[in-house]
Formats: structure tokens, C-alpha cells, sequence
């Protein structure tokens, strides 16, 4: 049974979640459980949607259809995370200043996508991972 499909992007999404953590953790210097969720360095999605892609690559070849649907899949959540994420964190951080504190609610999350450089890390975070697990790990 073949779960290099399953466990390769949860082992993506465990580096690059880790690396994040790690990463926030380092720049607040103390320990960032708060700053875990959306945005960030590196993307989790792009680490898990690139790993798919590249795993399919190395297992089945660049021309398989898998690989298409892959790549297809990749650009959409890269662009969602890049583009209508950020914008919805543009609008929480506006609503944020409209509104004034009152007693149980709390601000809008306003750091909700990728800047290119965070997308890029979870894309090589994905490529790198499926490459090194693909290629030293040879149960699959």
C-alpha cells in the first residue's frame, strides 16, 4: 500500500509549520503559539500543494495527467494565498480601525496571506521535501 500520497504533504506541512513557528519565535523572542494560522514564512499551502506536485513529478513523470491536475491545483492556491487573502487581510486591518474596542470583541486578524517570498520558501519547502523523502526513503 502506497502512502507516500498522503504522508508527503503531511510531512511538508509539519516542516514548513514548524519552520514557522520556529521563525516567529526567533523575531518576538518568546514563544509564538499566537502567531500560528495564515501568513507567515514559509507558506504551509504552497509547501503542501508544491509537494504533491513534485512527488506526482518523480514518481509518475512531468507528463502524467496527475501532474497537470497538480500543477493546476498548485497555481490556484499560490494565487489565493497571494492575492484575495491579502486583500482580505487589507480589509480587516481598515474594519479593525473603523471599529472601536468594546468589552468581547476582539480585532480581526489582519495578517492573513503570503508576500512572494513566503510563497517561494513553501514552495521550495514542498519541492525539498518530496525530493529528500522520495529519494532516501525507499519504502514507496
Amino acid at each position: 500500500m502506497d502512502l507516500s500520497y498522503a504522508l508527503i504533504p503531511f510531512l511538508a506541512w509539519l516542516v514548513a509549520g514548524s519552520t514557522k513557528f520556529l521563525i516567529n519565535t526567533i523575531r518576538a523572542k518568546r514563544f509564538a503559539f499566537d502567531l500560528i494560522g495564515y501568513g507567515g514564512l514559509p507558506s504551509n499551502h504552497s509547501a503542501i500543494v508544491s509537494s504533491t506536485a513534485a512527488l506526482i513529478a518523480l514518481k509518475e513523470g512531468i507528463g502524467h495527467p496527475a501532474f497537470g491536475l497538480a500543477v493546476t491545483l498548485a497555481f490556484i492556491v499560490i494565487l489565493d494565498a497571494n492575492s484575495l487573502r491579502r486583500q482580505i487581510g487589507a480589509q480587516a486591518a481598515v474594519i479593525n480601525r473603523l471599529t472601536t474596542p468594546s468589552e468581547g470583541l476582539k480585532p480581526l486578524r489582519e495578517r492573513m496571506g503570503h508576500t512572494r517570498t513566503e510563497i517561494a520558501a513553501g514552495v521550495l519547502v514542498g519541492v525539498v521535501v518530496a525530493f529528500v523523502t522520495y529519494t532516501f526513503i525507499p519504502i514507496w
